[in-house]
């Protein structure tokens, strides 16, 4: 009986490696050099700048003698690309400063590996004062947005207004989640993450995120799962997803006083509708806009019926 059992035990554990070695040939993906990455994704006006040990890639555009600029902060996953539009219209009338925040893009991994938001918003500070940022307009979507709040509830004075599109920071109640996010909670499994890497799942994360399907483009799938075969990012993505939750940091914002836009897409899945009118009722100066037939991610599946209400915003 004992030695049954054993051969059985082998069997599966042999079945199981089989399997890893089997999708790690039809899954499998080497990171991809930096300077290629680079020669893609970082054209003009794309920059680099030493911050905490990185080289952060950033751009910074528009009007050069705006004193108060619009910073953009993407989310989970994304890169500064993702406000490829709204930067398009914006540099007209605006100074336009974006990122790729540490674990994603071409910036690539903390140093230190800990991606807590308190990490982010110090990295954050430190990245404005090397580029002489005393003040600015700060807006952010989902992590973004989290880091948006809370970097403005600890530096209140270079914070001139915010601007949430679909933020993180009240506990979770998602609806929907994207896969690329479960396996990443996943102990054992989330470490294959690291180098079994399926396009497939890529996509099928960003169609989570939006409403319309059809505007999830092969360009679009292809920039995302390119940037995250960048060395660093895959580790840094599990990494960010092994961070302890400060369940009660949210409550922070009732004491925010800057005049901030809340936007929101009606149809988000990640962060549902009702954390909007949380922020809403939470934020003693906000103005709240739902966007109709749009999920997590306004400023890319809908950039200009999103910007509408952020040019609005900008004016008052």
């Amino acid at each position: 009986m004992k030695k049954a059992l054993t051969k059985i035990v082998k069997g599966i554990l042999f079945s199981l490696v089989f399997l890893i070695i089997l999708m790690a040939f039809i899954f499998g993906y080497k990171d991809i050099l930096l300077e290629d990455l680079k020669s893609k994704y970082a054209s003009s006006p794309s920059l680099f700048i030493s911050v905490d040990q990185m080289d952060v890639h950033y751009r910074d555009e528009g009007e050069v003698t705006d004193s108060i600029p619009i910073v953009l902060i993407h989310g989970t996953g994304s890169s500064l690309h993702t406000y490829n539009e709204w930067t398009n219209k914006l540099i007209s009338d605006h100074r336009v400063i974006r990122m790729d925040l540490p674990g994603y893009g071409l910036t690539g991994p903390f140093t230190h590996r800990h991606y807590s938001i308190e990490n982010y918003v110090l990295f954050l500070k430190h990245f404005l004062n090397a580029l002489g940022v005393k003040s600015c307009v700060l807006a952010g979507n989902s992590l973004g947005g989290q880091i948006v709040w809370s970097f403005t509830s600890e530096y209140p004075d270079m914070v001139e207004e915010m601007i949430l599109i679909d933020a993180a920071g009240y506990p979770s109640e998602a609806e929907s989640t994207p896969i690329a996010f479960k396996i990443a909670q996943i102990p054992v499994v989330k470490n294959i993450f690291t180098f079994i890497t399926p396009r497939s799942l890529v996509k099928s994360s960003i169609e989570n995120v939006y409403d319309d399907k059809t505007k999830v483009t092969k360009e679009l799938v292809d920039r995302y799962f390119e940037l995250t075969l960048r060395k660093g990012n895959r580790q840094a993505f599990i990494d960010r997803f092994s961070v302890r939750l400060d369940t009660s940091s949210y409550e922070k914002i009732k004491l925010i006083e800057k005049r901030t836009l809340v936007l929101w897409g009606q149809q988000d899945k990640l962060i549902p509708l009702k954390m909007a009118y949380r922020f809403h009722n939470d934020l003693p100066n906000d103005t709240l806009v739902i966007l109709r037939n749009v999920g997590h991610v306004p400023m890319e599946e809908s950039p200009y019926q999103s910007l509408k209400p952020v040019i609005a915003f900008l004016k008052k």
